[in-house]
């Protein structure tokens, strides 16, 4: 998911115009004595905020921004000007038998807060979608929103006709939501069994099965990452889930980031485009579809544009990685100093020094300050020792001592975490040869080539944006090949777009010593220029047509 950010950027629109008719939703109190009754109140939280964000005119923060205020002291005021909206909901929650009674207050939060409508639902448990539906519509109302036919239809369908079903359901997303957090295995197979004895009850409840597609998703993405038959399971499950309800945005997400992850990049934007239309406020959406305008597609205007929309709807502990985000795509496209006003705006967010100074490392290599590159990534490791100093720049400065110590930190993590070495088996294996241990760099140069040869055939991401071509270019250099080298080199020359930092590293890096000075070698570096300046260029306008330079 940081991938996935790097394309936001700051809202174009009138801040008074967005905050008039924007909310946010914040987490439920449960009015039981019980703890664990506390996943009934987020539930009931969470299906009004998804019925809020079906509303076009309306303005709703994600749920993972409004999260940390859960058992807050701050002030509804503080609350509101954090979140950047006019509004915020409250709620409580609690059922007893077949009873539930909820209480909600819409709270104006200006200077001097005010209460602009509250309500106490005593219901009975069946009459639970009817009371979600009839809240949405009445904050809806309060706001003055206009609400289509289509969003009333959408928002007043009942997604079960059994509530044993829909309970189990809400139980399985309170576990996958720790295991996305925590990664605790019990959770997982928890909330994957609560989805599945849901739909032994309720066969045609599709939000069970998109949501059974998720928890795998997140489950098996790296031990299946190099398989033929990749989330193919995810596939069956939301094309099931839509099968039952063709209106479920969650599960066209999930499709869209299915069809990304293989390749199908048409079909990916097709099905974001399908959830957006739906849910005109799905934050993840926006984020990847402007993750292929940029990245793959490499039309980033496009994609700042979409970026832009997800920007609007994150804040919290999002909004760091949200504006790096944004430091990071002025940076591919040749705007240094933009970058860096945007990581010292995460940095006075989060305070993150490290993140601050692995940030400017890269903005270094952009403009070939490769010594200042390695210094600043060594400073971030010296904050945080979780932050590894990238490997490349050690290469490019002949540190090949702490080259070679830094490689076996990088091993060791990357075993660790169960994760791919994807784009730094080269870049160990040259550590190793240049202390003279030739059978472990011959391993790891090998693997590099292994991986990128697998992920081009499974049309993985690194082979969608070429870089697993470069990768392989170099390995093939280094071990002298050079045929093979030329062959991926013209393969990642077709690329209409190269960012500064990739021309910049190109330039200088190691493994293309025994071909650098080769006239074919310097063709393909001007057409990375050139190809990158015909797209800075066009940025560049673009920017200054809306008043951002």
């Amino acid at each position: 998911m940081i991938l996935l950010g790097y394309f936001l950027i700051p809202t174009l629109s009138n801040p008074k115009e967005q905050l008039e008719k924007s909310i946010a939703v914040l987490p439920f109190k449960s009015l039981s004595d019980d703890p664990a009754q506390q996943y009934l109140a987020d539930g009931m939280m969470d299906a009004i905020l998804l019925h809020l964000q079906k509303f076009n005119d309306l303005r709703v923060l994600s749920r993972t921004s409004v999260e940390q205020y859960r058992g807050t002291k701050k002030t509804t005021h503080t609350i509101s000007l954090e979140l950047g909206v006019a509004y915020l909901l409250e709620g409580s929650f609690q059922k007893s038998g077949d009873n539930v009674r909820l209480i909600v207050q819409l709270i104006k939060a200006s200077k001097k807060e005010s209460h602009a409508w509250a309500n106490e639902y005593n219901r009975n448990w069946k009459d639970i979608f009817s009371v979600q539906s009839e809240v949405a519509q009445t904050i809806a109302g309060e706001l003055h929103t206009i609400i289509t036919p289509e969003e009333k239809k959408l928002i007043e369908k009942t997604a079960t006709t059994n509530l044993t079903a829909y309970d189990l359901y809400l139980k399985a997303n309170d576990y996958q939501k720790d295991y996305h957090k925590t990664h605790n295995q019990s959770s997982y197979q928890t909330a994957v069994n609560l989805y599945k004895a849901a739909l032994e009850i309720d066969t045609a409840f599709a939000k069970a099965y998109s949501g059974l597609a998720s928890a795998y998703y997140d489950r098996y993405y790296w031990p299946d990452y190099f398989k033929g038959n990749f989330m193919d399971s995810c596939l069956i499950l939301v094309n099931k889930a839509l099968s039952l309800d063709d209106k479920l945005d969650e599960a066209y997400c999930i499709k869209g980031l299915y069809y990304q992850q293989i390749g199908h990049i048409k079909e990916a934007l097709d099905n974001y485009d399908k959830a957006l239309k739906i849910n005109p406020n799905y934050y993840l959406a926006y984020f990847s579809k402007g993750f292929i305008l940029a990245v793959v597609i490499h039309d980033f205007v496009k994609g700042l544009e979409c970026g832009q929309k997800a920007l609007n709807l994150v804040r919290g502990n999002e909004r760091p990685s949200a504006l790096e985000s944004v430091g990071y795509v002025y940076l591919f496209v040749g705007f240094p100093d933009k970058a860096k006003y945007y990581y010292q705006e995460a940095l006075k967010l989060d305070g993150d020094s490290a993140k601050y100074f692995h940030n400017l490392s890269w903005l270094e290599l952009s403009v070939e300050n490769f010594e200042e590159a390695f210094i600043l990534s060594k400073r971030a490791n010296e904050v945080d020792s979780t932050y590894l100093p990238d490997i490349s720049f050690c290469s490019i400065e002949g540190h090949k001592e702490e080259a070679y110590l830094l490689a076996k930190k990088y091993v060791e993590h990357y075993k660790k975490a169960g994760e791919f070495i994807l784009h730094s088996s080269h870049r160990i294996g040259y550590a190793f040869w240049q202390v003279g241990k030739y059978k472990e760099a011959e391993y790891y140069f090998n693997q590099q080539i292994k991986f990128d040869e697998e992920s081009i055939k499974l049309g993985r991401n690194i082979a969608q944006s070429k870089v697993a071509y470069y990768d392989l270019a170099g390995a093939y250099a280094f071990l002298g090949d050079k045929a093979k080298a030329y062959k991926c080199l013209d393969e990642f020359d077709k690329m209409n777009f190269f960012h500064l930092w990739l021309i910049s590293y190109a330039k200088h890096d190691p493994l293309f010593d025994s071909i650098r000075n080769e006239g074919r070698f310097q063709k393909i570096l001007k057409n990375m220029e050139d190809k990158y300046l015909a797209e800075h260029e066009r940025v560049r306008k673009w920017l200054e047509e809306n008043k951002m330079l």
